[in-house]
């Protein structure tokens, strides 16, 4: 496998990271990488929406047999293409389903640098339009140079404005932070 520098050596370093790696080996292979990319991009939707589907990754209860065929219907259902298919059957026989997030997330990050971009990491109250969405990577995409892709989250807790993760730098612009910043300034 082609290693990125230090980079994809650090994304690789633990479990989610090994097996991501070999999923992204496989997907290179077998010249797959998006469409393993836009799999695991409804996988993580549907764990989003489903609480029943994140009972069933994180149950350590289900025994592998059920978890294996469980998530195969889960699989087709989705309309997972094979090979991310086969992987999350691995999973299920390995009783490793519970990582799976990890897993995308590195998975992710390694499609990212094999191609040369960045993953920022988007927290927002509400979700972000397509134009926001845009204007953000470019924005981002000017300030590290490169191209960036943008991973979304929804929290409500922050009230408003924007948290930005992109690799070890945390910018927060959330109303939360600026709230609490106020309020120890008023302390004194």
């Amino acid at each position: 496998m082609e290693n990125s520098g230090g980079i994809q050596g650090s994304i690789t370093a633990g479990l989610a990271g090994r097996y991501a790696s070999a999923l992204f080996d496989l997907a290179k292979e077998s010249n797959e990488i998006d469409n393993v990319q836009n799999s695991l991009s409804v996988l993580a939707q549907a764990l989003t929406d489903s609480a029943d589907l994140q009972a069933l990754v994180s149950s350590p209860v289900v025994g592998r047999d059920q978890a294996g065929a469980a998530i195969a219907a889960v699989a087709n259902s989705l309309g997972l293409d094979s090979l991310t298919s086969k992987f999350l059957g691995v999973l299920a026989a390995n009783r490793r389903l519970a990582d799976v997030g990890g897993m995308m997330d590195a998975y992710r990050a390694i499609v990212a640098a094999h191609k040369g971009e960045v993953t920022a990491k988007v927290t927002s109250a509400h979700p972000l339009s397509d134009a926001q969405l845009a204007e953000l990577a470019a924005n981002l995409k000017t300030r590290v140079g490169r191209d960036v892709q943008i991973a979304t989250h929804v929290d409500p807790a922050i009230l408003g404005g924007l948290v930005v993760q992109l690799g070890s730098q945390l910018i927060d612009g959330s109303i939360r932070t600026r709230l609490n910043s106020f309020a120890q300034a008023m302390k004194g």
